[in-house]
């Protein structure tokens, strides 16, 4: 067996979990731990496609997240009245992507990944890494559950709060890049509210501060909020926090958010990127959001965490050596990750208007979108550059099973 025999992963979020799969398929030993006590139900919702889209692909996803997934006739801005000042209709965001995109739960899609993990994956919950020790023959890694082990490689696929990257590359304020925003997430029940909103993906056309609503099954909710902030602290109670910031808007935004939960039931977090010089040291890599988060304003989030996962799985599965799989998949992924980086950087501003003026100009925009002829001007907006999810096929040659079958959906 080439490489990685025995692999730790840390975070069973969609790139851990797609990373266990992938080098389980390959017939390595994987450990997945996982720092919550089960199944995270917070998330929100997110338009599917890109290169994430062609893994799901290739692991035989699809028809389960089409189970899953979610119909959106439209996008709709909306404003203090609840009058539509802008829309755009999500055929022409599936025309521009090739029919290739999907509107689902971010917990939804971590679902259909755990549901297809093979069974020889040790999946721990409520345990994460607190001790990492990378010696020339193995990683030995100490976990918070009290136990001891020797891998092969140790993997962080834990987030932009990566436990991981904090105890084997530094600091997180040295690698975490804030954007100037803050974000949260939350469902609730409100058959008046799913009423409004309908087949549509509903936004508050606002300044400084953004609701975003989809309707959901059994009367649910799905809410996305992010407004800037000059602070990257985040606030003692989340659920406060969105009363005091979005209270004052207008349409249902008031209802809204008095029916957060608690706030140890909400998602809520920076908008931030994550740079760092190296993706691996020794035995020890990141993945996904601990090494190359692009942040919410990139739109790709959970594509590029997935392929990223694959890429890795597929590198290691077929190198003579862990540190030439490291090697080899920071050189295929890095020039994509960074690319998508910087378009989110200078899509900041636009994201979320500052003033009214900016405002205006984002309705003419959206409006310029809606007319016929625009396809590929949509097409540039949402997806970028094409991004072909690169493979070790051209790196080494596959001399044996196990590389071949991280390679295939098997």
């Amino acid at each position: 067996m080439r490489g990685a025999r025995r692999v730790v992963i840390c975070g069973a979020g969609i790139a851990g979990l797609t990373l266990a799969h992938r080098l389980a398929a390959a017939n390595r030993d994987v450990v997945l731990v996982e720092q919550a006590p089960g199944p995270r139900e917070q998330g929100y919702m997110i338009d599917f496609f890109g290169p994430g889209y062609d893994v799901a692909e290739r692991m035989g996803l699809l028809p389960r997240l089409r189970e899953l997934g979610y119909v959106v006739e439209e996008a709709a801005w909306l404003d203090d009245d609840g009058r539509v000042r802008a829309r755009l209709e999500y055929a022409r965001v599936e025309r521009a992507s090739g029919g290739r995109v999907m509107s689902l739960m971010r917990p939804d899609l971590e679902r259909a990944l755990r549901e297809k993990l093979p069974a020889t994956v040790d999946l721990r919950y409520a345990t994460s890494v607190r001790a990492v020790d990378d010696r020339s023959e193995c990683v030995r890694v100490g976990l918070t559950d009290g136990s001891q082990i020797d891998a092969d490689l140790l993997v962080g696929a834990d987030g932009i709060h990566s436990v991981v990257r904090r105890l084997v590359f530094g600091a997180e304020e040295r690698f975490v890049r804030y954007l100037g925003f803050h974000t949260a997430a939350w469902v609730f029940h409100d058959p008046e509210v799913r009423a409004k909103v309908g087949p549509r993906f509903c936004l508050t056309d606002s300044t400084g501060r953004q609701l975003g609503l989809y309707a959901l099954r059994e009367s649910k909710v799905a809410v996305f909020a992010v407004h800037r902030a000059t602070d990257p602290a985040l606030p003692a109670d989340p659920r406060a926090a969105l009363r005091a910031e979005y209270g004052s808007l207008g349409w249902v935004a008031p209802r809204v958010v008095d029916l957060a939960p608690e706030s140890a039931r909400i998602y809520y977090d920076q908008v931030a990127q994550v740079e760092l010089p190296r993706w691996s040291r020794g035995r020890v890599a990141l993945v996904g959001d601990a090494c190359g988060a692009v942040s919410l304003l990139a739109g790709q989030g959970a594509s590029l965490g997935m392929a990223g996962a694959y890429v890795l799985a597929d590198h290691v599965a077929a190198a003579p050596t862990v540190e030439a799989g490291l090697s080899a998949y920071e050189q295929a992924w890095r020039p994509l990750t960074e690319d998508k980086q910087r378009s989110a950087r200078r899509l900041a501003r636009w994201f979320l208007p500052r003033t009214r003026a900016e405002l205006v100009v984002r309705r003419a925009a959206l409006r310029l979108m809606a007319l016929p002829g625009t396809d590929r001007l949509l097409t540039g907006a949402l997806t970028g550059k094409p991004a072909p999810v690169p493979t070790a096929a051209a790196t080494y040659p596959l001399g044996t099973g196990e590389a071949a079958g991280a390679q295939t959906g098997s």
